[in-house]
C-alpha cells in the first residue's frame, strides 16, 4: 500500500496564552498543500515494524520515528501484524509544515486499511493526538480553524483551489522553544474563523503569524524570502508555523527556484503547486 502524506501551511497564527502544563494555546487556520512524502507499507510475517527512510536526511533511530510509533500504538491495542515501511522524505523537517505529523497520521490511516480495523475518523484522530498536536488534522486533511495547543479544530469553508502556492524552506533551523520565548501571548487580533478566500487580496493587512516578526528579525534570510514573494507578485505571503518555511499564494504559477534566486537563497528546497 502506498500513500502520500502531504504538508500544511498556517494561514495566520496567534499565540493566545500559556497553559499550566507548559504548552501554549494558539489560534490558526491549517490548509493542506499537495507537497508530499511517499509512504509504502507492506505486511510482513516477522511481527515488527522495519523502516527504511530515503531522501531528506533523518538522523533519529527507527524506534524514534513517528511512523514506528504509529504502528506501535495500533499494535498494542489490536495486535496487528508486522510491516515493512519505506518512507521517501521530500518534505523538510522542522519547517513549520507538519511533515512529520503527516507521516504519522497517514501511517495510522494506512494500517487501518491494511489490517481492516474499521476505525472511524474520530477514533483515528484520538490515536493521532497521542503522536503529536498537529497529527489529528491530517486524518480528515481539510482546511480547519485550529485552537487549543493545535489539537482542537473545526472545518471551515475556504476554497483556495484556484490559486497556486509556492513554498521555500531555506535550510535554516528555527528552534521552536526559542521562538516561543520571543513571544508575549495575547488575544488574537482577528477571528480566523471569519477568514474568506474572497477577501484574499486584503489578507496581508490583518492575517498575521505572531512568530514572524521576531523570527524574521533574527534570521534576515527568511525575511528576504517573504520580500521576494511579494516582489514576484504574491497575493499573500507568510512564514508557516514557527518557520523556517515561507509560502506565497499566487494567481499564476511562480517557480520556487526563481524566487530563491531573487532572495539569494542557495540552499534548502522549494515547491510550487496547488492546495488540496
Amino acid at each position: 500500500m502506498i500513500v502520500f502524506p502531504n504538508c500544511k501551511i498556517n494561514i495566520g497564527l496567534s499565540i493566545t496564552g500559556k497553559r499550566s502544563d507548559g504548552f501554549h494555546t494558539l489560534e490558526s487556520v491549517f490548509a493542506p498543500v499537495n507537497w508530499c512524502d511517499v509512504l509504502e507499507v507492506v505486511h510482513n510475517d516477522q511481527g515488527n515494524c522495519h523502516i527504511e527512510v530515503f531522501g531528506e536526511q533523518v538522523t533519529m533511530l527507527p524506534e524514534e520515528n513517528i511512523v514506528f510509533k504509529a504502528h506501535a500504538l495500533l499494535q498494542k491495542d489490536f495486535n496487528i501484524g508486522g510491516v515493512n515501511v519505506q518512507l521517501m522524505k521530500h518534505l523538510p523537517s522542522g519547517a513549520g509544515l507538519g511533515g512529520g505529523s503527516s507521516d504519522g497520521s497517514f501511517m495510522l490511516r494506512a494500517l487501518n486499511d491494511l489490517f481492516e480495523l474499521k476505525l472511524t475518523s474520530l477514533q483515528l484522530q484520538t490515536y493521532a493526538a497521542q503522536l503529536g498536536s498537529d497529527c489529528p488534522f491530517f486524518i480528515e486533511n481539510k482546511s480547519c480553524f485550529v485552537t487549543g495547543r493545535g489539537e482542537v479544530f473545526e472545518p471551515i469553508s475556504m476554497d483556495l483551489s484556484s490559486f497556486y502556492v509556492t513554498i521555500i524552506h531555506p535550510g535554516i533551523h528555527v528552534n521552536t522553544g526559542k521562538a516561543f520565548s520571543w513571544i508575549t501571548p495575547k488575544p488574537a487580533a482577528f477571528d480566523l474563523r471569519d477568514l474568506n478566500a474572497g477577501d484574499i487580496f486584503s489578507w496581508k493587512k490583518y492575517v498575521i503569524n505572531d512568530f514572524e516578526a521576531p523570527v524574521l528579525e533574527h534570521f534576515p534570510a527568511i525575511a528576504s524570502i517573504k520580500t521576494a514573494m511579494y516582489e514576484a507578485g504574491a497575493i499573500y505571503a507568510s512564514m508557516s508555523g514557527s518557520g523556517s518555511a515561507v509560502y506565497g499564494i499566487f494567481s499564476e504559477k511562480m517557480e520556487a527556484s526563481d524566487i530563491m534566486k531573487s532572495a539569494q537563497i542557495t540552499s534548502g528546497r522549494g515547491y510550487t503547486g496547488k492546495f488540496l
